[in-house]
């Protein structure tokens, strides 16, 4: 199968926060979907397992999201999706950031809409799990276009570089695998992507 036929699927990004104890985390996702608005307003979104956030949701049953816009610099994916919260304090220093109403962040840059959310059920989908829940808050603060996925890798993700090195490079986040085979289990140490995101270079 040609899995580059994926990533005409129309998704968005989206800025996943949430909080437990006196910890804040975020992460990239870009499933999003609101799914009925009656009898309750009820959204849908997916998460990694892998992610620190995924666990921090399933705990803590709340979660924010902020709705990045074409504006938003790579520099912002890089911090909230290619390292993680386990080992990094992804808000050092923003003491002062927003928070809704459920005690949560919301980025204060680069979003057009921030929603706060209730979980309601959780559903296993093997490396993902589905979160479905109430959205209880939230806010339109800018008039400008939200990112897509293809927006992204058309004009905010850097183009690799040429490479010298012979192996495998992810094409989520250009992280280069140097050996001969790629493991049938490998799964990339920036964004967690497994061995169908990678393509062989030479």
């Amino acid at each position: 199968m040609d899995k580059t036929a994926l990533y005409k699927i129309g998704y968005g990004l989206y800025i996943l926060t949430a909080r437990e104890g006196d910890k804040d985390n975020g992460c990239v996702i870009n499933t999003v979907l609101q799914v009925t608005s009656a009898p309750s307003l009820t959204g849908v979104i997916t998460v990694n397992k892998s992610n620190y956030t995924h666990d921090m949701i399933a705990r803590s049953g709340v979660f924010n999201l902020s709705m990045l816009t074409t504006e938003t610099p790579f520099l912002v994916f890089q911090h909230f999706g290619f390292q993680s919260g386990a080992t990094v304090d992804k808000f050092a220093g923003c003491e002062d950031a927003p928070r809704s109403a459920n005690g949560l962040i919301y980025l204060p840059k680069h979003i057009n809409a921030w929603l706060s959310c209730e979980v309601k059920e959780l559903i296993d989908f093997g490396s993902h799990t589905m979160f479905k829940a109430n959205i209880v808050d939230g806010q339109s603060v800018s008039q400008v276009d939200s990112v897509t996925y293809a927006y992204y890798q058309q004009h905010i993700k850097p183009r690799p570089q040429a490479e010298k090195k012979k192996g495998y490079r992810c094409t989520i986040c250009n992280y280069v695998y140097e050996g001969d085979v790629l493991p049938a289990d490998f799964i990339c140490p920036i964004c967690k992507h497994g061995p169908s995101d990678f393509v062989r270079i030479e």
